[in-house]
């Protein structure tokens, strides 16, 4: 007899397709049987040892974050309520350039400092691995939902060439294409880049589609958190089209926003941009999140000139008061391009985390706040927190505009991703929002896309961008990653107040047919695994 039978749920396949109400049969992690509308035609019902009566709630497959920063925390927190609980059953991670392999000793402990506003330092970590292999091997002792991996092209640099800025010799980017090939081969799905980030920023262009070259061979696909969100926005955008088809690789754009006044009601022309690409043949998608406010590093803000060389660099020309006062003139005058080519608003800038506990009082303050309340300017409260906080500081940034976020949505390549950072006493909301808030907010409250529209937007769409053939639906033979929700009351708990919160209408959540939420509560189930690419 089969393990489970969900009975009377209203299935909602993630196709796009109308939702049916059927039984859904579950054994050995799959899909085995989907009965529809059995009670109704008077059929035998499937029998199985275990009956979840699911009346009122929708049965979807399993969501997939396509842009997540969980690279420590599936290590570090077992429970990892953040996403379990949204329903997510498979996260994809070496977002932005940075994470931790294929390393050797220098560049991870020059990682380790470089994210520590992202992840945290580790210090609560074995970090006994250094390849990709051994990365995704770790993950397969068992972790809270399943992982997918992009190598992280700036963490390659940094093994291959270091921090500097200046072009690679022929033999660091042999040695670059070998790290990239070696991480596809043991089963990362493609490659990203952080391009307002050091040292991936680094790299020309003609050494990103080399790099490219090697992922379109494998089957894999480019991941860029590109060169602009502001000033040069649409042709960054451009950019990174004119770069993967050149090398004919596929292209999935890295939390594609349109922010700051520049690019205000500016969404259309980035549609129209995608629409043409993807008529000429272009492989393109793209994911989003359903917030208005970025989140990343405050240290992120610097020009790249000024990061040159590392976290030890950086901290060494903040504490120079000339460097430091070249450094604000290029963030509050010129538009440093870690600010995406736009000056500074200070008054912007929310401090959500820091990494030394007596720097707490500035968290939940934008730095113009903790400035004024300090009777300083926001430089000097800003270089202070960088300096003490060591880098550590993570912020929101408060640029976006809501009919972008709406009008992107909509499109027929989008995708969700949560680009949820973890860390911090107030992280950003999306950390633990970003599916239920797609579901309660812009489908049942504004009607901005249909349930089974959003649906698809966050399981099959992901899953083909990802090649997984036998995840994504709700179909016979598929793995039983899925999630029951009340599409009356599915919402988003966290708030920007208190954005740990957990979601509301989300009771079951099932990892390889495992529950790993039930009644709306965290088991202690460890179902999740990394996931590999598996074809070239």
């Amino acid at each position: 007899m089969e393990e489970l039978v969900i009975r009377d749920a209203e299935v909602v396949d993630g196709s796009g397709g109308a939702s049916y109400r059927a039984d859904v049969v579950v054994d050995g992690g799959r899909i085995v049987s989907i009965v529809q509308e059995a009670a109704a035609a008077g059929c035998q019902r499937p029998k199985a040892r275990r009956e979840l009566d699911a009346e009122g709630l929708v049965l979807a497959p399993g969501f997939i974050d396509m842009h997540a920063h969980s690279d420590l925390a599936l290590l570090r927190d077992p429970d990892h309520s953040a996403k379990a609980a949204q329903g997510v059953t498979l996260e994809v991670i070496g977002q932005d350039g940075l994470s931790y392999a294929p390393v050797d000793d220098r560049t991870l402990a020059e990682v380790r400092r470089a994210i520590t506003g992202w992840n945290g330092f580790g210090d609560d970590i074995d970090f006994d691995w250094r390849t990709v292999g051994e990365y995704l091997d770790r993950l397969d002792r068992g972790i809270a939902v399943n992982a997918a991996y992009l190598i992280p092209q700036g963490t390659v640099r940094a093994l291959a060439v270091g921090w500097e800025d200046r072009e690679a010799t022929p033999d660091e980017l042999d040695r670059m294409r070998r790290l990239v090939a070696e991480g596809l081969e043991q089963g990362a799905v493609g490659l990203s880049s952080g391009l307002t980030y050091t040292p991936g920023m680094y790299a020309k262009n003609a050494e990103l589609t080399e790099l490219c070259r090697v992922v379109a061979s494998y089957g894999g696909y480019y991941c860029p958190h590109h060169r602009s969100y502001g000033a040069g926005a649409l042709e960054a955008y451009e950019e990174m089209v004119a770069l993967t088809r050149e090398a004919g690789c596929s292209l999935h754009l890295a939390h594609a926003t349109m922010n700051f006044g520049v690019n205000e009601g500016r969404a259309p022309e980035l549609l129209s941009l995608l629409d043409k690409a993807l008529a000429d043949g272009a492989d393109i998608s793209l994911d989003t999140y359903p917030y208005t406010p970025g989140c990343t590093t405050l240290v992120a803000m610097l020009p790249s000139w000024a990061s040159e060389g590392g976290p030890e660099a950086i901290l060494a020309r903040l504490a120079d008061d000339d460097t430091a006062e070249r450094i604000r003139h290029h963030m509050e005058v010129i538009g440093a391009d870690g600010c995406h080519g736009v000056p500074i608003e200070w008054d912007t800038i929310e401090i959500s985390g820091v990494s030394d506990p007596e720097l707490v009082d500035h968290v939940g303050r934008t730095v113009r706040q903790s400035a004024d309340a300090r009777g300083e300017a926001p430089w000097v409260t800003a270089r202070r927190l960088l300096l003490q906080d060591r880098l550590g500081s993570t912020i929101l940034q408060h640029v976006g505009h809501e009919e972008n976020v709406r009008t992107i949505m909509r499109h027929r390549v989008h995708t969700g991703g949560s680009d949820g950072i973890l860390q911090g006493t107030k992280p950003h909301p999306r950390a633990y929002g970003t599916f239920p808030h797609y579901l309660g907010h812009y489908v049942r409250e504004l009607g901005v896309l249909s349930l089974e529209e959003c649906v698809a937007h966050l399981t099959s769409r992901p899953a083909a961008r990802l090649r997984l053939p036998d995840r994504g639906l709700v179909r016979e033979g598929h793995r039983a990653d899925l999630v029951l929700f009340d599409p009356r009351t599915v919402a988003a708990g966290s708030t920007f107040e208190e954005p740990r919160r957990l979601p509301t209408g989300i009771p079951y959540v099932l990892v390889d047919g495992r529950f790993v939420m039930e009644d709306g509560r965290r088991t202690d189930v460890l179902a999740g695994r990394a996931v590999r690419r598996t074809t070239r």
